[in-house]
């Protein structure tokens, strides 16, 4: 309860009480919206509360706070009582039947995914929220499981339609029965606007996090880069990530930003030396038993030599060397893989597998001990030399003087330091290995080679009372050496751990509460990428300063589990996580749709998504492994990139459709420019979620050509101040991005009909048309040669006064520059200079190439005179 003198308490109960108007009502066993009922069978131990009647006081800033107050009518908490206090329980809320849903769900400890239904039955376990389709008042409600108290929520499937609640303290010595405010309902007639305002309305209750509109977001969103994970795992080193930039860079591509992920610290595993990091890892996995025994950079990090990579001697790197380690581990894993299946099977006598395992590991510590980097000192490897010309403080001070666009390096690490937490006893910080519980609800989830892991080893989990000092230690040592942020992984344990520590929603406070300090006072406050944290904990608890992070799963170049058509349909399932997850991430984050791999077979497929998602572009190209001609159509040669003004969120005719396998939705997803809109259109069919099954698998059948159509009116042009103008248009020209087509609509057109096939997409770029004077139109569409074209235009300014008419255009970038001008301009400038142009009568296609100028920075100053 606020202090009597708390004029944001005062303000609440000025207006509560105010509010005519009554949405929702919940009596004689219906919950209904405006007369409408949603949930029958409702329990007579479930409640409803107005918002104002639950919150009382919030220190949400003043515009947010007021914005929440006006529409604090069109939501409210559902709460629950039990008579038996306990640390997990399941409510009913209701009946849900015949109504269509859009859901997003917990597939795995980390990663959430949509789903869609009509009955409560239909709901997957660990779901995260749930939008109802209310068509007899042309609106959307959403139902969310919130926090309260030391419990977090999530919905659960029911028998016969029921929507079941599950309140949770992760703790059995944290108990309650009684819950006011478990779950917050909100109704909205726009489905983009409900999930501002309700999540809005539940900062303003809950305190916990902050939106991302009061946020400010890393410096790399709008910039290129290049992660080391596929192209090394945790074999990267030093010289390895110095030819992976120079490959980009003589390429003609600078990374703006680089990721060293996993591989770099120093860990090992229980019963090892505790002063060595182990040998020879290679593959995701192998790692996730092991723990950090120094706070610091691993030995193949610290032998580094300042300046050994500078000179004209600098040493060679054959990018042959990390697939040959990853092909030969690989054989190793298949070999244990088999060997545990023989005995599961039954088989006693497992001396050939062993043998097989045993050459298999010789050959690779052979492999590991041929090449030994001549870019290290051995006099620097075991001891604690922090010299200025040694270690990763050197690394990074030799990488930025030679790639002097390099603006970022983050490092990778898990929320626990490693998967396998801190190794009690190696640092100052009191640590325990815990044992890992899960809860009931992930027993719906996808089996997960890390949960396997990180279960068989437990936890070295730093106290809670030591997490601000566990942080700041990391990462005032990664600062000090020229770091700029982290990618933060493994986000998702401490749900495991939290027995002794009064539950999981205290201990992530106390975690939260850490990472928060140290990234304001490390990493300026936003250099952080959050990465395996798709659960409701996260984003309730820990985003009062991350502004950043994953909206879908790791990017799988191959389907792990063996199905060759899974380098497909993986990459269809992809983008369906990110577009979904976007509609409520975006709310706390910045959307980041992950890396990918620009010589996959279906890197086209991602760059499209890429050019449009709003965020960063980075891949993690192989050496050597790279399609340049690609990237270009993502990335300017400075390293930037032409980004879309908002985060890519699928349309209104997808939201309660199945993109993935109804085997008639094309995904599409739409995004604005400067100046005019674009909708990307994907064929993601052939794979998705098996309920029965509990995984993700391919659906062969689905995995055809998509028909479907787009119009002007599927772009959300209300949804940002700047946009809204160009949504009232009168005429667009819309470019196809991959058939070349220009076409004109209005909005009173017929849609675009378009027929896509699979793991193919078309990118429609809409410019509204302006009518210079009655008898000219014009509109700007950019640089063909990118895949945002639209992205390209920096300014645009319609002269229309006097005897000559006037267009002037500021586009970044180099290549096919394209407009459509109903009729000829007479003269056309480049920078100043007056230029040849074409002009195709039959399409009205205007056209001129542009230069790349690096004094201008890329830019330059188109104009046309009529």
């Amino acid at each position: 309860m606020a202090p009597p003198n708390d004029p944001v308490a005062s303000k609440l109960s000025v207006l509560q009480g105010e509010r005519l108007d009554k949405y929702f009502d919940l009596s004689n066993g219906k919950f209904s919206v405006k007369g409408v009922p949603l949930l029958t069978e409702v329990p007579t131990n479930v409640s409803f509360s107005p918002f104002t009647s639950v919150c009382q006081s919030s220190d949400a800033p003043v515009p947010l706070l007021q914005r929440v107050l006006k529409l604090d009518h069109r939501g409210g908490f559902l709460g629950f009582n039990k008579d038996e206090p306990s640390d997990r329980l399941m409510n009913s809320l209701g009946r849900l039947s015949g109504r269509d849903f859009l859901s997003i769900f917990r597939f795995k400890t980390w990663w959430s995914t949509m789903w869609v239904g009509n009955s409560g039955s239909n709901l997957q376990m660990e779901t995260q929220w749930a939008l109802l389709d209310v068509p007899e008042i042309r609106s959307y409600v959403i139902v969310i499981p919130i926090i309260e108290g030391s419990f977090r929520s999530a919905l659960h499937p029911g028998s016969d339609g029921q929507v079941m609640i599950c309140a949770e303290s992760g703790s059995s010595q944290v108990k309650a029965s009684n819950f006011d405010a478990i779950a917050y309902v909100h109704v909205c007639d726009n489905p983009y606007n409900l999930m501002k305002e309700a999540y809005s309305a539940i900062r303003v209750h809950l305190n916990t996090f902050r939106l991302l509109e009061e946020k400010t977001v890393p410096n790399l969103v709008d910039k290129f880069g290049w992660c080391t994970w596929d192209a090394f795992y945790l074999t990267v080193e030093p010289l390895g990530v110095w030819h992976g930039v120079n490959d980009f860079v003589e390429g003609g591509v600078s990374p703006r930003f680089v990721i060293i992920d996993d591989g770099w610290q120093s860990i090992n595993m229980d019963g090892e030396n505790p002063n060595e990091d182990t040998k020879n890892l290679v593959l995701g996995g192998t790692q996730m038993t092991a723990r950090l025994h120094r706070l610091d950079e691993c030995e193949k990090f610290r032998k580094y030599e300042g300046g050994s990579l500078l000179g004209p001697d600098a040493p060679s790197f054959d990018p042959k060397r990390p697939k040959m380690l990853i092909s030969k581990a690989i054989e190793l894993e298949h070999a244990e893989k088999d060997r545990d299946k023989a005995a599961q099977s039954g088989v006693t006598d497992l001396s050939e597998f062993e043998r097989k395992i045993v050459k298999f590991k010789e050959e690779l510590n052979e492999m590991f001990g041929a090449e030994e980097s001549s870019v290290s000192s051995p006099g620097c490897g075991s001891c604690s030399c922090k010299a200025e010309n040694y270690g990763m403080k050197a690394f990074i001070r030799d990488l930025r003087t030679k790639f002097k666009g390099l603006d970022d390096i983050y490092v990778w690490h898990a929320l626990c330091g490693a998967w396998g937490g801190v190794r009690p006893g190696s640092t100052h910080l009191s640590t325990k290995v815990t044992p890992c519980k899960l809860s009931p609800g992930l027993d719906g989830t996808m089996e997960d080679l890390a949960v396997v892991k990180i279960v068989e080893g437990g936890i070295g989990l730093v106290h809670p009372d030591q997490a601000v000092d566990f942080y700041d230690s990391m990462h005032s040592y990664l600062a000090e050496v020229g770091i700029t942020g982290v990618k933060v992984d493994v986000i998702h344990t401490l749900e495991y751990v939290s027995e002794e520590y009064g539950g999981r929603v205290e201990l992530a406070k106390a975690y939260f509460k850490g990472l928060t300090s140290s990234l304001a006072k490390n990493f300026k406050g936003n250099g952080l990428i959050s990465s395996m944290q798709q659960c409701n904990d996260f984003f309730f608890l820990g985003t009062n300063q991350i502004s950043m992070g994953r909206v879908g799963d790791d990017f799988w170049f191959q389907d792990p589990n063996g199905d060759p058509m899974g380098v497909y349909w993986l990459q269809g399932v992809h983008m369906i996580h990110c577009a979904y997850n976007s509609m409520w991430m975006s709310q706390f984050i910045q959307p980041d749709w992950d890396m990918f791999q620009s010589d996959h077979l279906c890197a086209k497929f991602h760059a499209g998504s890429r050019a449009i998602c709003g965020g960063p572009v980075y891949v993690s190209d192989s050496l050597g492994g790279h399609d340049f001609d690609l990237i270009k159509k993502l990335v300017y040669p400075d390293g930037t990139i032409p980004k879309c003004q908002h985060f890519a969120l699928p349309t209104r005719d997808c939201l309660f459709k199945n993109p993935l396998f109804d085997q008639k939705t094309i995904l599409k997803i739409w995004n604005f420019n400067k100046f005019g809109g674009v909708i990307g259109a994907f064929n993601c069919q052939g794979a998705g979620w098996d309920p029965k099954e509990q995984r993700i698998k391919g659906h062969s059948q689905c995995y055809k050509p998509m028909s479907g159509t787009v119009h002007v009116f599927d772009i959300e042009w209300d949804q940002k101040i700047e946009a809204a103008q160009m949504g009232k248009s009168e005429e667009y020209i819309v470019y196809l991005n991959q058939t070349e087509e220009l076409v004109l609509m209005t909005p009173k057109s017929d849609a675009i009909q378009v027929t896509i096939q699979p793991s193919s997409f078309e990118l429609f770029s809409f410019v509204p048309v302006e009518k210079v004077d009655p008898t000219i139109k014009f509109a700007p569409i950019g640089l063909t040669n990118m895949f945002n074209s639209g992205g390209t235009i920096q300014e645009l300014e319609y002269i229309k006064s006097g005897a000559e008419k006037r267009v002037k255009i500021k586009v970044k970038g180099d290549g096919d520059f394209l407009a459509y001008s109903s009729v000829s301009p007479k003269k056309s400038y480049l920078n100043g200079a007056e230029v040849e142009f074409e002009w195709l009568v039959d399409s009205g296609k205007l056209s001129l190439n542009l230069p790349w100028d690096e004094e201008t920075g890329g830019t330059s100053d188109v104009a046309f005179v009529f």
